[in-house]
């Protein structure tokens, strides 16, 4: 899981993959970013199968590029890990 955030444009975004060992990992994973975002109001894109987690984060309002704010997320996923 060393791979860090990929910044991306058309749309400005930022995208990243996780992989883990195994399903448990993995849902244990997702159970957390689900508190995060509802504590924080904020709701990547998601999508992931037994092993795996990608992730999209994209501004809050469409249109604009990516900031502090998406990159202060990021950053709170990451400490997830």
């Amino acid at each position: 899981m060393e791979q860090s955030w990929t910044h991306r444009s058309r749309p400005d975004r930022l995208e990243r993959r996780l992989e883990f060992a195994d399903y448990d990992s993995t849902r244990l994973f997702l159970e957390r970013l689900n508190t995060l975002s509802e504590r924080e109001g904020r709701f990547p894109d998601i999508s992931f199968g037994r092993t795996y987690v990608n992730l999209t984060l994209t501004a809050e309002a469409e249109g604009e590029a990516i900031g502090p704010r998406e990159e202060s997320f990021a950053a709170a996923i990451d400490d997830l890990l």
